[in-house]
């Protein structure tokens, strides 16, 4: 989650990581339980903010993580604009079929996806991995096996890219020719997963021994390398989405930006 090469660290990065999820996660049902199109509007500005001046990142970085989630708000968007229901039509071409619900319910879900994408970037580019397992096994009480478990999937990760490259160039070397048959593809997936399926076997056998000489499958009280606690930074986190987040849900209601309160449709 965390990139390492992260300008600055800000305030979002001291909140204490478990916490930080929860919050997440509750943030995430609130949104995908509002149907007021204007409370969306207002609130897409609270993470904004975060994500434009607290994440650390450049603007060249920010805007290259941007496309991604303007690709997917611009496709959910469109998706639901042109061939939702609906009784107002505006405009109709072949299979193309713009109506006013589905034009308010287009921009909803893209409103909700632009939420979730900012959401999660916020989180990802601000947490962690190793403080986020630490905080689960300090705070939530997470068994150390699996903790620790997904902390060394994790270091696998950049392994098993190295060696399927080293892989690669190894056929290459060996002058091993493409296959033309049918039978191409089965036989180019069995050159790669057959060799590194054994590897990682062996690597897992290693690791899960090593954690059994440890006594990592024990459940009484450990010690921690890094000890993760709470700060000022985890009620400056909450206070912000708690004021902002009502701030936007009265500007929904009180100051509408369009004159819909509910765009599900009930016709």
């Amino acid at each position: 989650m965390q990139i390492k090469w992260t300008s600055r660290e800000t305030w979002l990065h001291r909140v204490n990581p478990a916490f930080k999820l929860l919050v997440v996660v509750l943030i995430f049902l609130v949104v995908l339980m509002q149907h007021n199109l204007n409370v969306l509007m207002y609130g897409a500005i609270v993470p904004l903010i975060l994500y434009v001046g607290y994440t650390g990142q450049t603007w060249r970085r920010l805007l290259l993580f941007s496309i991604p989630t303007l690709i997917l708000v611009l496709s959910s968007m469109s998706s639901m604009m042109f061939y939702g229901l609906g009784d107002n039509t505006w405009f109709q071409w072949g299979l193309i079929r713009i109506s006013e619900e589905s034009f308010y319910r287009g921009l909803h879900i893209g409103f909700k996806s632009l939420h979730f994408a900012l959401i999660g970037l916020i989180f990802a580019l601000t947490t962690k991995p190793v403080n986020l397992f630490y905080s689960l096994m300090q705070q939530v009480r997470l068994p150390a096996k699996y903790a620790y478990s997904f902390m060394a999937a994790l270091r696998l990760l950049p392994m098993m890219v190295e060696e399927f490259q080293t892989l690669r160039h190894a056929l290459i070397v060996r002058g091993v020719p493409p296959r033309r048959s049918w039978k191409a593809p089965y036989a180019t997936i069995k050159a790669y997963a057959v060799p590194m399926l054994a590897q990682s076997i062996r690597r897992a056998q290693r690791i899960a021994i090593a954690m059994e000489a440890k006594r990592f499958t024990q459940t009484k009280e450990r010690t921690y390398y890094y000890r993760i606690g709470f700060s000022l930074a985890d009620a400056a986190f909450i206070l912000y989405w708690i004021v902002l987040g009502i701030a936007a849900f009265r500007l929904g209601w009180q100051v509408p930006i369009v004159p819909t309160t509910d765009v599900r449709y009930n016709g």
